[in-house]
């Protein structure tokens, strides 16, 4: 594993409660601070939480050969946006990988590319509290949208934020499916696949 790739307990810090962490610090925009600016999306793909993350789905999705829309990757998440695997490895170790969406994209894009990859919603159980929606969305991955079976299933843990204007993504946070470690059958229903 990577230099990413930490254990879980090797990460304690004490920080102060998050409303110390926010007294005094509201900025009239998303995105200051970071010399981003403001990104131009799809307006159909940040209309709705559907929307945003089966756009989500949709850019990583595709046969072997096709080139991702990585640009429209760029336009979902908030500049300071963060995707989180986490997993177990062959020795049994519990660990993580912190990324950037740019991240993501040099570390995965080209194998996604190359081998053909489609992930698809299967279930989702969703929470709303004004403009911050937390969600786990199930998952399954096949290397072709015909493949009878998946490779691989999961539970990607989105955190979406509404600016009033449109929607972001905050984290996505997964874990795969393994045998001492099924989904759930609460968390197979109610998605967009179901």
């Amino acid at each position: 594993m990577g230099s990413e790739h930490r254990s879980v307990r090797a990460i304690r810090f004490c920080l102060p409660p998050f409303a110390l962490l926010l007294a005094g610090f509201c900025t009239p925009g998303l995105g200051q601070g970071t010399g981003d600016g403001p990104r131009e999306a799809n307006p159909a793909d940040v209309a709705s939480v559907d929307a945003i993350v089966a756009a989500v789905y949709d850019v990583i999705s595709g046969p072997a050969g096709e080139a991702r829309d990585w640009d429209r990757w760029r336009t979902l998440f908030l500049p300071e946006a963060r995707l989180i695997s986490t997993g177990v490895n062959g020795q049994g170790e519990s660990g993580y990988r912190v990324m950037t969406p740019e991240d993501y994209v040099a570390m995965a894009g080209a194998s996604l590319e190359q081998n053909g990859f489609f992930e698809s919603e299967i279930g989702r159980t969703q929470e709303q509290f004004g403009p911050v929606v937390h969600l786990f969305s199930s998952y399954d991955s096949r290397r072709s949208a015909s493949d009878r079976e998946p490779f691989a299933r999961g539970i990607n843990s989105f955190q979406l934020l509404n600016d009033g204007n449109r929607w972001w993504v905050v984290t996505v946070y997964w874990t795969s499916e393994r045998p001492d470690l099924p989904i759930p059958e609460k968390y197979l229903s109610g998605g967009s696949g179901s």
